[in-house]
């Protein structure tokens, strides 16, 4: 065993010391990395290209696009029902108010959908460019076996005709309201990302493609990819998957919203509504909503004073929870 000619025994092989090679001198100023892997670097816009989807501030794409038709007059289609009950648009006074059930954190589901597709309508309508990719095209990717016509890409559809299309998935899927604003935030940022413009020949697979992600990354209950198969019986498992895949890469994998962002976007499809008279239905506010109403923002109110109570930091109080020998008040009430 102690042989050094023995052939059981070796010398270790001497550690090869690499040298650190500097960020710098990997990725110089100017160049771009290679194999589709981008550096955080180039992930960083410029000051000039402004992400709606991302940032807080910046104003959202469809609302832009809706602004030189609403200020031409040149809005979606009513139909007579709808221009009956424009005339006689309620008001609230001193002995009534009228209230919509509509709020940023519970949206109402049909108006919400209704708003989502005419923010597409005003992107197919007023888009500035005809850039395209094949992922998207239904002629090369058709969602039903009878195809496309040959002008498939020559009319842009009506509100109707988008809103239909996203109704009918979000019914059969269950989704909720929050799904559909988070589909639009999806949409917008894949414009952006991917350089590209929804057109009457990719509207329908872009927003199966947003609904499809919105739809796992909010809802806790996902819908699988074959269950949209159900709904859309001629569309294959194999392409669904293509198409969850492709548009995740297009977003670089970003599915954040944050919630400033989620609120800009819900009170300007709340505007947009308003433009092109599509409000939300309202009702006169009852004693039962009142009360509950009132329940909630007693809740939340002595939830946020006992934690400034707790933190030691009570900078205001209100005079009802002011009682002699008492603790924080507690509000009486069962929510729903």
């Amino acid at each position: 065993m102690g042989n050094q000619n023995s052939c059981c025994c070796y010398r270790s092989p001497s550690p090869i010391r690499k040298d650190i090679v500097k960020l710098e001198d990997y990725l110089p100023e100017g160049e771009v990395s290679s194999n589709n892997i981008q550096h955080i670097s180039e992930r960083e816009g410029d000051d000039g290209d402004i992400d709606p989807s991302q940032d807080p501030i910046a104003g959202t794409i469809f609302m832009e696009r809706s602004k030189a038709s609403i200020e031409n007059g040149m809005t979606r289609k009513r139909s007579q029902h709808q221009i009956a009950d424009n005339k006689l648009k309620k008001s609230s006074s001193c002995s009534t108010i009228y209230l919509d059930d509509s709020t940023v954190s519970q949206p109402n589901l049909k108006n919400t959908v209704k708003c989502v597709a005419l923010a597409i309508y005003y992107h197919i309508k007023n888009r500035t460019s005809e850039r395209r990719l094949d992922i998207f095209d239904e002629k090369l990717h058709p969602l039903s076996k009878e195809g496309v016509s040959d002008d498939y890409d020559k009319y842009n559809p009506e509100h109707k005709q988008i809103y239909k299309f996203v109704r009918t998935l979000f019914n059969a899927a269950q989704l909720t309201a929050e799904c559909a604003i988070i589909t639009l935030v999806y949409l917008e940022r894949l414009l952006i990302c991917a350089e590209l413009d929804i057109a009457p020949s990719n509207w329908k697979r872009i927003v199966l493609g947003a609904i499809l992600l919105a739809s796992k990354v909010w809802d806790d209950q996902a819908v699988w990819n074959v269950d949209y198969c159900q709904i859309l019986k001629d569309i294959t498992v194999e392409d669904m998957n293509e198409l969850e895949r492709q548009f995740l890469e297009m977003l670089q994998f970003n599915i954040n919203v944050p919630s400033s962002v989620y609120a800009k976007y819900y009170f300007d499809l709340r505007t947009l509504a308003e433009a092109n008279d599509l409000a939300f239905p309202s009702e006169p506010l009852s004693k039962e909503r009142a009360q509950k109403l009132e329940a909630m923002s007693r809740v939340m109110e002595d939830k946020i004073t006992a934690e400034v109570v707790k933190n030691g930091i009570k900078k205001w109080s209100s005079l009802d929870n002011v009682n002699s020998g008492a603790g924080v008040r507690r509000s009486v009430a069962i929510l729903s």
